[in-house]
């Protein structure tokens, strides 16, 4: 795939960035004196700096605070390899969110969320971008950023809309967090959505069951396309992926990975890596391939961005899986 980046990004990632605050002791264990280490996070950052990582020319449209925090937020960002010249600063703190190691993406977090920077994200900021989101090979985004609060919402609808009005190609997860929205909230930005996207990735069981009333992937898959989307990605945690272009469906074994730390952040990283991958001109099968490895590889770090793999690594896993690999029709 090509897109109209010729001058501009390959990636735009549309999001919030969180402090991570990550502790080893399962949050139900946590008692006083638990030691914690400060990163940050977000499916935004954990995309865009997959993206980033697999070759693409990236940015990061957020609005981050003005707590004592910000500024190493954005040092890490700039450290990941994304482009933070156009992050807009609010007078609000940054959100926050504390999570234990995970391996099976059975996500467990704690959020500090309201009346967060993030969450001040509109359509005013979108205008402002308008001449990036035009230019723009891609852009990424999900439910979660459209949960954040009623502005939030309007923005990420107002910047799919110009990027599929330009020609550029919309990747969107559709992330669903009951913390955050209702399902029929959520049912509603996914429906105007669809039909935008260029690949629509999402989970099974947990947004399956939540947004189109099925734990089955290969019926959800259809429910989606239903919707408008014509290309989905099904993950299912470790399992295979199941991919559903125009009704064809073929499913495709995930790498494994002998020494898991946490699964935080790895569907975000298949999304940044495939996205990237597309808009560098690569098929569908090797994009999805290259997501899949590249999300193997980040469940060895903790936390979102606790590992983000160098695509040379991320080519020979996927090469060597191919080898021993499977995909299948069906």
């Amino acid at each position: 795939m090509t897109g109209p980046a010729v001058g501009g990004y390959d990636v735009l990632v549309l999001g919030e960035v969180l402090v991570e605050v990550h502790t080893a002791t399962a949050l139900r264990d946590a008692a006083d004196g638990t030691a914690a280490r400060i990163s940050y996070s977000g499916d935004a950052l954990n995309a865009a700096a997959a993206a980033a990582a697999a070759g693409a020319r990236t940015a990061l449209l957020a609005v981050v605070g003005d707590d004592e925090l910000s500024e190493p937020l954005l040092r890490r960002v700039d450290a990941l390899g994304v482009d933070v010249s156009h992050v807009r600063r609010a007078p609000r703190p940054n959100g926050a969110y504390l999570l234990s190691a995970d391996t099976e993406g059975d996500r467990g977090f704690v959020y500090w969320r309201t009346r967060s920077a993030g969450s001040t994200l509109s359509v005013r900021h979108i205008a402002s971008w308008r001449e990036l989101l035009t230019g723009a090979g891609a852009l990424i985004t999900s439910g979660i950023t459209g949960a954040l609060s009623p502005s939030s919402r309007h923005a990420v609808l107002a910047a799919a809309q110009t990027v599929h009005a330009a020609g550029g190609h919309l990747s969107y997860d559709p992330n669903f967090r009951p913390r955050l929205t209702g399902p029929d909230e959520a049912r509603d930005l996914l429906t105007r959505i669809a039909p935008l996207t260029g690949l629509l990735k999402t989970s099974c069981p947990h947004d399956a069951l939540a947004l189109v009333g099925t734990d089955d992937a290969r019926t959800a898959a259809a429910r989606y396309r239903a919707l408008g989307a014509r290309t989905v990605l099904v993950t299912a945690g470790p399992h295979d992926l199941l991919l559903d272009r125009d009704g064809q469906v073929t499913r495709h074994a995930v790498p494994p990975n002998p020494d898991p730390v946490d699964a935080t952040g790895a569907g975000d990283c298949f999304t940044g890596t495939a996205t990237a991958r597309l808009v560098l001109g690569d098929s569908l099968a090797d994009a999805v391939a290259y997501g899949a490895a590249a999300a193997s590889l980040s469940v060895s770090g903790r936390g979102g961005t606790g590992h983000v793999p160098a695509f040379p690594r991320t080519a020979a896993l996927a090469a060597a899986h191919r080898k021993t690999g499977r995909s299948r029709h069906g």
